[in-house]
């Protein structure tokens, strides 16, 4: 199951079982005969590729990533969530939403993504680079910036890509996925340079009086 057809029939399945009460997120991999990494992070992604910030639930996305990458990168084949994770429900709106934003976002990227570079995709290079994605992105995701914006979306792009690499056997995507962690490892610190900066100005200009 790792392809953008199974990936969109399982959205509209998910949607379908949510019509008479919400579906959580653990139901609805519970359905999944077998499911990668990429796969369950294509679907848990979708929600968090907004500018808006999320609030706690960013948080607990991150975490949730994080957690994923930690398995990858030491070799674990079968993803666990955690539990807050797996409890969260979607109604069949939320499905039906998700499903919409799959077919726009990966409908463009699939334009783009094509196998290449396998040297970089595959076996355990391809395992331990996307495992250190998820990791990294999940963990920069977590930080609890509150109203900062785009918080949940940069890193989320990073998890995006790897994902497109993964389902696609494309390096290059890999690569884009490291260049949304540069960036979004630049847009946190400049947010953590200026507080502190405007923290120290604010600091001085009231012991002058």
């Amino acid at each position: 199951m790792c392809d953008y057809a199974n990936l969109v029939k399982t959205l509209h399945q998910f949607a379908e079982k949510a019509k008479d009460k919400p579906l959580t997120v653990g139901e609805a991999l519970d359905s999944l005969d077998e499911a990668g990494y990429a796969f369950i992070c294509i679907i848990l992604v979708l929600p968090f590729l907004q500018p808006i910030p999320l609030g706690p639930f960013t948080v607990l996305g991150g975490v949730a990533f994080a957690t994923l990458g930690w398995q990858l990168l030491h070799g674990h084949e079968s993803p666990v969530l955690p539990k807050q994770i797996l409890a969260i429900e979607f109604n069949e709106g939320t499905w039906k939403m998700l499903v919409k934003v799959c077919l726009e976002i990966l409908g463009l990227c699939r334009k783009i993504s094509k196998p290449r570079y396998p040297f970089i995709a595959a076996g355990i290079r391809g395992q331990k680079m996307g495992g250190f994605i998820l990791l990294a992105a999940g963990g920069l995701m977590a930080i609890p910036f509150g109203v900062l914006p785009l918080n949940n979306f940069l890193p989320g792009l990073a998890i995006l890509f790897y994902c497109l690499g993964e389902l696609e056997d494309d390096g290059l995507m890999y690569l884009i996925a490291l260049f949304w962690l540069v960036i979004t490892t630049i847009y946190f610190s400049a947010f953590f340079f200026a507080l502190w900066y405007f923290g120290e100005k604010s600091l001085a200009f009231f012991k002058i009086f």
